[in-house]
């Protein structure tokens, strides 16, 4: 049974997930990036994003073991 923590946890996951989809599909149309600066940028957001989902799962492991 899923409590109000896993479902959040699922929720934002997915929402990480496609704001990732999101910014490597505009890095790839080019769409939002006019100089390297603004390329840097945009792979630096997907790069947190992604920590952020492996700090998740690092808490979840955490959390498990108590």
């Amino acid at each position: 049974m899923l409590n109000y923590q896993n479902l959040f946890e699922i929720e934002l996951k997915k929402l990480i997930n496609e704001e990732i989809d999101r910014l490597k599909e505009n890095l790839s149309n080019g769409l939002s990036t006019v100089d390297y600066a603004d390329y840097r940028h945009q792979v630096g957001k997907i790069i947190a994003l992604r920590t952020v989902l492996e700090r998740c799962d690092e808490v979840q492991s955490i959390l498990s073991e108590k």
